[in-house]
């Protein structure tokens, strides 16, 4: 009995094209028996910090042997290399661009090619969209069952453009963690890159971010009344800032990059 791989997308494409539903037609036409799911197709457009984390955040609740399509591409058409690095426990097919940062940092790297093999991709090419022309056939063909050595040279993983993570550093006292917002979700939930695993007896921390004073770490949106902010654990790991039934991040006026600090009290 053949094995039913899963291709797995994310893009920053949207819905109201085409585009994913042209990325999923050549998949099907190619491995028509291989499952796609939507990751997501709402990372802010060329905003491959938030694509990097919501891929890092997002793999270990998928299947071993996935194949994560993942396309936050400024760069198309220019001289950026398309790769794929296979993991000891996934594949992912990418630009080379910075998306794969965390994969590369974390992940256990087997193989990693520079994608060149014309022959499994389609025949006629367009310069603006390697989703569909590219991306989308070679990961099927992987998903078929062509092994990643075949689809192109192998090239050291350290060769791979690589970002800083986002910013999340504790103070030299140990009494404070500086961080930054990422992105903001669909809720207007203002999720930052601090980290929570770490902290021990979270009721004696609060948050301060903006011209916004000081807010407790609370458990959930409860915890506070109608339209009022609160910071909280987030279901990545990470501190958010919301607004209880509200939209933090139309309110707040927090934006990508501004600085977030976690303090004891």
């Amino acid at each position: 009995m053949t094995e039913t791989r899963t291709i797995v997308l994310m893009t920053d494409f949207g819905l109201e094209d085409t585009f994913v539903g042209q990325m999923k037609g050549v998949i099907r036409s190619i491995a028509p028996a291989t499952m796609i799911i939507d990751l997501t197709h709402a990372v802010s457009p060329r905003n491959i910090a938030q694509g990097a984390f919501l891929l890092n955040k997002s793999l270990p609740y998928f299947p071993a042997g996935s194949i994560f399509v993942t396309v936050i591409d400024p760069g198309v058409g220019t001289s950026r290399r398309a790769i794929a690095v296979e993991t000891a426990k996934h594949i992912f097919v990418s630009p080379d661009n910075g998306l794969l940062s965390p994969i590369l940092q974390h992940e256990e790297i087997v193989r990693c090619v520079q994608i060149s093999e014309s022959r499994f991709m389609l025949p006629a090419s367009s310069s603006t969209f390697h989703g569909r022309d590219l991306f989308s056939p070679v990961a099927a063909r992987l998903a078929a069952g062509i092994p990643v050595a075949e689809i192109g040279r192998t090239i050291e993983a350290e060769e791979c453009i690589r970002k800083d993570p986002p910013v999340c550093r504790l103070s030299a006292d140990g009494k404070s963690w500086e961080g930054m917002v990422i992105y903001a979700d669909h809720f207007g939930n203002l999720v930052t890159s601090i980290e929570t695993g770490t902290i021990a007896e979270p009721e004696r921390w609060e948050v301060e971010c903006g011209n916004m004073g000081p807010m407790p770490l609370s458990l959930t949106y409860g915890s506070v009344p109608d339209g009022a902010p609160l910071a909280y654990r987030g279901s990545s790991g990470t501190v958010e800032i919301g607004l209880r039934n509200a939209n933090a991040a139309s309110s707040i006026g927090l934006q990508p990059g501004d600085i977030v600090r976690l303090k004891r009290k």
